[in-house]
């Protein structure tokens, strides 16, 4: 902590409180996804059965381009959105290629007739696993959130690997849970550092990829109730993709409107800014906790009930669209637009009294 004004000085989060999509307070370093890999490639390498070393040696170096091109971007080198998303579809297809597996069927005819054909399989796996890592990446700003689903999921696929006595990737899945409390120590709720995108996209990665194995090498395991973990990231990616398209703008375009955006806005709205910006970003994880926790928890109930797990997506889908929908047309209602205005005005006049008592040299 004695570095930390320094360090955040040579960092990319030195310019991260002039972004669109800014929902703290001060620059804050994003490298919190170090100390996960470094806990996780440990795990990987030495914590494993020695008849199954080599497999997860081989799952360590698919890390390499998500991680490289996730930790360029948060040491300042300009990686754009694009160049992230084509290091994690690299890193996905390095899994396809040296670990030889890919998304297994579901159980659901329709969905299966797809699958059963090995390239389009393929095509899916790297589209899915490139796209969960995306969309984790989308939540590391407000303080805990990414973390504290990163804790859940891996907690939901430990406890499926235990039902099917997976030990090796139940020990794997449930290592990550300390790594991400130790880093939730300094995220939640000061917010003294993000995953980042290293940490982000490599989270992403581990996660997705410890499902694919699971249900891969565990037929009874059913796949579409293991994505059923990552329904909050993925719904909450679609929704951006088409909340933009439907306002004529870029897919990739930053904006202010993510689920957990909205509810940090309604927390400062309802408390009329008493909590601040910096108390209404912690609270927000709290909030969202139970919502996060209902389709992970959904998962490890139906791990072996495809058709169950698919009519959950469909209600979880349809309450999340619904919520958010509710949620925006209440929030500009004249009411609480009326308060928007007065809080963005006292806002403006502490602004002004501030620079008044310490005018520019």
């Amino acid at each position: 902590m004695l570095t930390y004004p320094s360090f955040v000085a040579r960092l990319r989060a030195r310019d991260d409180l002039g972004s669109v999509q800014c929902a703290h307070i001060r620059p804050t370093p994003r490298i919190g996804g170090l100390g996960l890999v470094v806990a996780t490639v440990t795990t990987l390498l030495f914590l494993v059965p020695e008849d199954q070393k080599s497999f997860f040696a081989v799952f360590a170096v698919t890390l390499i381009p998500v991680f490289s091109a996730g930790l360029a971007e948060d040491l300042g080198w300009r990686v754009s959105a694009l160049g992230r998303l084509l290091a994690a579809g690299l890193s996905a297809i390095s899994a396809i290629v040296l670990l030889q597996l890919w998304i297994p069927a579901t159980g659901l005819p329709p969905l299966d007739a797809v699958l059963s054909i090995t390239p389009f399989a393929m095509i899916i796996t790297v589209l899915w696993a490139t796209g969960i890592c995306h969309s984790i990446n989308l939540i590391d700003g407000v303080n805990g959130l990414a973390g504290a689903m990163g804790i859940l999921i891996a907690l939901g696929l430990s406890m499926v690997a235990a039902e099917v006595d997976a030990h090796s990737l139940g020990t794997v899945s449930a290592a990550l849970v300390p790594a991400l409390l130790g880093f939730m120590l300094f995220n939640w709720p000061l917010g003294r550092i993000f995953l980042g995108d290293a940490g982000a996209y490599t989270l992403g990665h581990l996660l997705v990829w410890l499902a694919i194995a699971l249900a891969w090498y565990h037929s009874d395991v059913s796949a579409m109730a293991l994505s059923l973990m990552f329904f909050w990231p993925v719904a909450d990616t679609f929704l951006a993709i088409g909340r933009r398209i439907g306002t004529g703008r870029a897919v990739g375009a930053p904006d202010r409107l993510h689920f957990h955006q909205l509810v940090m806005r309604a927390l400062l709205l309802l408390t009329r800014n008493r909590l601040g910006k910096g108390g209404a970003n912690s609270a927000t994880t709290l909030v969202m906790l139970p919502f996060i926790a209902a389709p992970v928890g959904a998962g490890v109930v139906l791990w072996n009930q495809p058709v169950a797990a698919m009519i959950a997506w469909i209600v979880f889908g349809c309450l999340f669209v619904g919520t958010y929908l509710a949620g925006v047309v209440f929030f500009r209602s004249a009411r609480w637009r009326k308060v928007a205005r007065g809080l963005q005005d006292r806002a403006e006049l502490r602004r002004e009294r501030s620079l008044a008592r310490h005018p520019a040299n």
